[in-house]
């Protein structure tokens, strides 16, 4: 009987110990309570306090995309989901751009860091060109982030074919846009 008393009591600080889930926590597979495994169909359980925002168009003008915002009480765009299927409340959010500055990976990366922030904390998987912005990976977390070109040097900023490196972009960049890719 003393085990079990004992056995009930350290169990029930064990539980009581754990912290709650930080709602702007980014993480490889989860950004607060979503995860990648989640499905359009429970966004109204953890998003039950924010407003849930979907977006649904005809196939002529979205080409089927059908993005779900998720906005705080007071109006704040905290996140932009995209589901792996559109219309289908069993898809799984397949893609999460953060809109709001107070999601923060562990290492302290946001919508407010610079390049040198990222680099000084992640590996860079890879730099992708595009016509009006860069777009850096970080496997080790899922995630992309946009940088505006014109934060780049004039000789790097309008010749698509060129290969950026990480010493073409400078420190202070600002980061326009975060994602997190789960498919």
């Amino acid at each position: 009987m003393k085990y079990l008393v004992t056995l009930i009591i350290i169990t029930s600080l064990i539980v009581s110990c754990e912290k709650p889930q930080d709602p702007f926590a980014v993480q490889k597979q989860n950004i607060g309570l979503l995860t990648d495994s989640t499905q359009v169909r429970d966004l109204e359980a953890i998003y039950s306090s924010d407003s849930i925002v979907k977006f649904i168009g005809g196939d002529e003008f979205t080409g089927n995309i059908n993005t779900i915002d998720i906005y705080e009480k007071g109006g704040v765009k905290l996140l932009e989901l995209t589901p792996s299927q559109a219309l289908d409340s069993t898809a799984i959010i397949e893609n999460v751009r953060i809109m709001d500055s107070r999601f923060k990976t562990e290492k302290n990366i946001s919508l407010l860091s610079t390049f040198k922030n990222l680099k000084d904390n992640y590996t860079i998987s890879r730099i992708d060109n595009l016509i009006n912005s860069i777009v850096v990976s970080v496997n080790e977390i899922n995630s992309s982030f946009t940088i505006d070109k014109n934060e780049l040097p004039a000789n790097a900023r309008f010749d698509m074919n060129l290969s950026i490196e990480e010493t073409q972009i400078p420190d202070g960049a600002k980061i326009k846009y975060f994602m997190i890719n789960w498919q």
